[in-house]
């Protein structure tokens, strides 16, 4: 009963969750910047899908509002620096022809920074990198590999700026 006790103490200074996150207690609010693409390879609407996906997770985790003012408690921004595709394994042919790529991957790189106004020692400017490796056409399964990418990306920075324990 004790731990219960302290747990939902008001006296407490981080709020706890399911999902690992440790809040201080008086963060109410967070903005979260548009994720401009600054990759050499840009996808239309990458952007506004890793924006989004990462306000999703810190809403549907969190009870933190999110707010467009600047007297948020904590402010996340930056950038996606890197939009990649690579092969990762060769076929070899038997006509003399060109070896053609068995898997390939792609790799999304984004720059975050993350300013806690609440816990300073929480604010950090970090980047994050994330990839998923795929056969055929990139064309026909590109939203599906962003989409999975995307969720991998938010959760690395949601775990960097809400569960340091």
């Amino acid at each position: 009963m004790l731990i219960c006790f302290i747990l939902v103490s008001p006296s407490c200074t981080y709020k706890l969750s399911l999902s690992g996150a440790s809040i201080p207690g008086n963060m109410k609010t967070i903005r979260v910047d548009f994720f401009e693409n600054n990759a050499a390879l840009v996808v239309n609407n990458l952007s506004t899908q890793f924006t989004e996906a990462l306000k999703d997770r810190i809403r549907n985790t969190t009870g933190l509002s999110i707010v467009r003012t600047d007297e948020a408690d904590a402010v996340m921004s930056g950038s996606i620096t890197g939009y990649d595709i690579a092969p990762v394994s060769v076929n070899a042919t038997n006509n003399n022809v060109a070896p053609i790529a068995g898997a390939s991957r792609l790799t999304i790189t984004v720059s975050v920074k993350y300013v806690s106004n609440v816990d300073k020692k929480a604010s950090f400017d970090q980047t994050f990198t994330k990839y998923q490796d795929f056969t055929g056409d990139i064309n026909t399964q590109e939203q599906t590999l962003i989409a999975a990418i995307n969720k991998q990306l938010t959760e690395d920075i949601f775990n960097a700026a809400f569960a340091q324990w």
